[in-house]
């Protein structure tokens, strides 16, 4: 029996998939509830939106950083050991935020604390799944990275709910048990895959860390991630704005990050897919130069129909890519270091992520314009995929 036939994969690998999915539902669907949490923050501590903006910048900038750590750690002490330690530091961060009385404590719980929990989980729970599959490699990295997309929309509105019934201290306190309860029973049930056990010699078939990230095909990876970041961040921060520069009433200006996370998901689940029929080292050199040629359209764009298609396209394009990340890792690299590997290449967005928003916003703050702002994303996202296109030539 050929070894890349779906009954070579373990079941138990889709248990971890959905088990990934709902611990990245979790994790995000935090995170991006800060925006729920923003104006009572502001209020409570009469803050600036400088200083509140401070809390998810550090929780952002210190779980891509400190990703390959947690990624070490799981390829050395497992997954669910990782995982489940990254959950209680969240409930801890969320519970000790719910009791701060200046903002210098509340970035320090929640900013600090989250930021490290999120680096436990993130990638090693992304990494775990790799390892269980071969020819659907694809299509269980898209479906667990889904969570992200899930939660991002869930979690959010839940948020809301729970501020307005029990003012916002009372909502991070039931945030809390919900990550305990929820977050704890998706990371119980990872477990290290069989391609991933060590063999009798002591070893983990595939790459050692060190010599991965010295090869070629991470350096080009790590450039493609780098010069990718800006074109997947800035229109989070900044597309709601633009619309509003061009009329659009409020409500629908907002929903297009909406329409980000919808089109994020489907890309997760419909490129993984794809990828898995079509290979994936030309699928992510594809949705690569998908994502440049977005752009062109948000230049172009005129009213909310355009913006519209556009955010739901940079979505597909986005999701695409961060879905075939891990896969193609363990496709070049294979089981050995993979949770480690894909933390590193995970701190080339770290910069994307801070200074992409703020730099843009600089950008049109000095010209009154964004058409500087997405030229530069297209010619980032050209030479990002050159060097997509460089690593899995290699």
């Amino acid at each position: 029996m050929n070894a890349d036939t779906p009954e070579q994969e373990p079941r138990y690998g889709w248990v971890v998939v959905w088990a990934v999915f709902a611990a990245l539902a979790v994790i995000f669907g935090v995170s991006y509830s800060f925006a729920a949490f923003f104006e009572s923050f502001a209020a409570e501590f009469q803050a600036s939106r400088a200083e509140v903006s401070l809390v998810f910048g550090l929780s952002g900038l210190i779980y891509f950083v400190l990703g390959a750590f947690g990624g070490m750690l799981s390829d050395r002490f497992g997954p669910r050991l990782v995982t489940s330690a990254g959950m209680l530091c969240i409930a801890a961060a969320l519970l000790a935020g719910s009791a701060a009385t200046s903002m210098v404590q509340l970035v320090a719980a929640y900013g600090l604390g989250l930021g490290v929990g999120i680096a436990l989980v993130y990638t090693p729970a992304i990494g775990c799944v790799q390892p269980w599959f071969t020819r659907r490699r694809g299509l269980a990295a898209g479906l667990a990275s889904a969570g992200i997309g899930a939660g991002t929309l869930a979690v959010p509105l839940l948020a809301t709910a729970a501020i307005a019934q029990w003012q916002w201290r009372g909502a991070m306190v039931a945030m809390a048990a919900g990550v305990a309860v929820l977050g704890l029973a998706a990371t119980l049930l990872l477990r290290r895959a069989p391609a991933a056990a060590r063999r009798a010699d002591g070893t983990v078939p595939g790459t050692p860390l060190g010599q991965a990230l010295r090869s070629r095909s991470f350096l080009w990876l790590y450039a493609m991630c780098v010069l990718a970041a800006p074109a997947m961040f800035i229109p989070f921060a900044h597309l709601s704005a633009a619309a509003r520069d061009l009329g659009v009433a409020d409500a629908q200006a907002v929903g297009l990050v909406g329409l980000i996370g919808i089109g994020s998901l489907t890309g997760r689940f419909a490129i993984g897919a794809l990828a898995d029929r079509v290979g994936r080292p030309m699928t992510l050199v594809l949705v690569q130069a998908s994502l440049g040629l977005s752009m062109g359209l948000w230049l172009a764009a005129g009213g909310y129909p355009a913006l519209a298609v556009f955010a739901l396209w940079m979505g597909l394009s986005y999701g695409g890519i961060v879905s075939l990340m891990p896969a193609l890792c363990m496709d070049l690299f294979g089981a050995r270091a993979v949770s480690s590997i894909i933390g590193a290449l995970y701190t080339g967005a770290a910069l994307g992520n801070l200074g992409g928003p703020w730099l843009a916003g600089r950008v049109f703050d000095a010209s009154g314009s964004y058409a500087a702002v997405i030229v530069g994303c297209a010619v980032l996202s050209v030479a990002s995929t050159f060097a997509a296109w460089r690593a899995v030539r290699l």
